[in-house]
């Protein structure tokens, strides 16, 4: 087609966080709204992705390519297969919830200074983060992918740093030193998962000649590149470096709880649900794609330390005593089940991965938003300052409990999909992973059930009596994420429609079928 959808659906988001930082000063609502339309309509351009996007066609469709740094053999090549069209639709559609529910977040930084525009800056850093997002899923050179896994960074530190959250313990010095510290933590771990792929991607570079993914999957396929062994291992070290620290994946995840606590609650929202994707969503297209070997010699480890995510972050969410930092580790064990359907190796394990991609998005935005309004209204993260929320404000105690039986995969909802075919894949290939694996699930329903019920239900304490109910713009933020994922819940067809085919490509890289069940011949 002559054109270019994806450039342009990277590029509004672009163009709106341009156009969003110019509102002058003192006209902050008509920043809000700009921001907002803005996203709405890159929403639009992602629908019609989805729509023109065929399944059972080309794997990578609405494919560009211009000549970029020609020198050095980098293009600016973009593509879509089923894997980045889902995750494309899935940053689209959460980034209007993000901005309506961030609509207040940067008010109490407002002052009569004409320079100082705290709520344009805020709305345009997360247009501009969404803009880089979506191009990283549509890149197919790698030198380009990697130019964005970075760049996003930049935005990502602000928003964390410069607008963290207001409901924080002590004083505000100490409240700007713990901003300040999750922020520089979180730059400096993905800075150096980053710095370690640029190496690994000179070297792709030097073995290969070309960044193209295409090229590169050609010169293979006809026995023209010939990687030796040890040199694709230690490439793919250092792309799955990079991608486990984004994922976040255990040991390399302490970034996050300090992250997401210290944010506002729709930046948290942006980083578990929207951000980290990237990582899991890289180790498909690109661990697995441009170093099958080394993907299938390193599993047994990945494997191992997938299984200590699921089970290291749901032990820590028991414990928790700030909501967000529940959630946050909470997050560290549904990001092991999705590392443990990739590296399964089977068509269900990576397409329940895919799915628990986008249901972990939806089931997070939705708990973690509602969670949000509540800390709002008390002001207080630490779950023993509530109780009783449930008789004074019994919709978002409502909501609360959908999102957090989302969570936990209750039968019915979307996220129950994606982890049963986690854990299908997972058993068929390596039974006993998937055994250990569905101890995560016992410690879900654990600290998602203990969570509601110290916080909604009970005597109603003093300090929540007076809590106000969801309003208009919240519930425009809350239910339409509910819908979902009783609709995904119960008819995911849509979205593994679309994702199956991408899978099937994927195991035709690393040259893997789904085992046969054995099964006893009749006498």
């Amino acid at each position: 087609m002559s054109f270019p959808l994806l450039t342009a659906t990277a590029a509004l988001p672009a163009v709106g966080a341009i156009v969003t930082a110019a509102v002058p000063a003192g006209r902050r609502t008509a920043a809000k709204w700009t921001a907002l339309l803005f996203s709405l309509g890159t929403l639009v351009l992602a629908g019609l992705v989805f729509a023109r996007f065929e399944p059972g066609g080309d794997r990578y469709q609405l494919t560009e390519s211009h000549p970029w740094i020609a020198d050095f053999g980098v293009r600016y090549d973009l593509g879509v297969d089923g894997i980045g069209v889902a995750l494309l639709g899935l940053t689209a559609l959460l980034i209007p919830f993000v901005l309506l529910a961030g609509w207040h977040d940067a008010d109490p930084l407002e002052t009569h200074s004409s320079r100082w525009r705290p709520t344009q800056g805020f709305f345009a850093l997360i247009l501009m983060v969404e803009a880089m997002v979506i191009l990283s899923f549509e890149a197919t050179d790698v030198f380009l992918f990697y130019i964005l896994f970075e760049a996003m960074l930049i935005p990502m530190y602000f928003l964390i740093g410069g607008f963290g959250d207001r409901a924080h313990a002590g004083s505000e010095e100490n409240a700007a030193a713990q901003r300040s510290y999750a922020a520089v933590k979180f730059l400096l771990y993905n800075l150096a998962g980053g710095l370690i792929m640029l190496a690994a991607v000179i070297g792709l570079y030097v073995v290969a000649g070309s960044f193209s993914l295409s090229e590169i999957a050609e010169a293979r396929a006809n026995g023209s590149l010939e990687m030796a062994g040890s040199t694709e291992k230690w490439l793919f070290l250092g792309f799955f470096f990079a991608f486990a620290v984004k994922a976040p994946l255990w040991p390399l995840h302490t970034w996050l709880p300090n992250a997401m606590g210290e944010a506002t609650t729709p930046v948290a929202v942006l980083i578990t649900a929207v951000v980290d994707k990237v990582g899991t969503f890289a180790m498909l297209r690109y661990c697995l794609q441009l170093f099958p070997e080394a993907s299938k010699w390193a599993t047994p480890v990945i494997l191992v330390l997938a299984l200590v995510s699921i089970i290291y972050g749901a032990l820590l969410a028991v414990g928790q005593r700030d909501i967000k930092r529940l959630i946050a580790y909470a997050s560290i064990s549904h990001f092991g089940f999705i590392v443990l359907g990739i590296f399964a190796m089977t068509s269900q394990g990576q397409s329940g991965a895919t799915l628990y991609m986008v249901n972990h998005g939806i089931s997070t935005a939705a708990l973690m938003l509602v969670a949000g309004f509540l800390i709002t209204r008390r002001g207080s993260r630490l779950i023993a300052d509530y109780g009783g929320v449930q008789k004074v404000a019994p919709v978002l105690a409502g909501t609360f409990l959908i999102g957090g039986l989302a969570t936990l995969s209750l039968p019915g909802l979307a996220p129950f999909v994606s982890e049963f075919l986690v854990l299908v894949g997972a058993f068929s290939a390596y039974p006993v992973v998937g055994i250990v694996a569905t101890v995560g699930i016992v410690l879900a329903a654990l600290y998602v059930l203990v969570l509601y019920q110290r916080t909604m239900t009970g005597p109603v304490r003093e300090s929540v009596r007076a809590m106000p109910d969801l309003r208009v713009r919240e519930l425009a933020v809350a239910l339409p994420l509910i819908a979902l994922l009783i609709f995904l819940g119960v008819f995911p067809k849509p979205v593994t429609d679309v994702v199956n085919p991408a899978v099937q490509h994927t195991m035709q890289d690393v040259q893997k079928k789904d085992p046969q069940p054995e099964v006893e011949a009749a006498k």
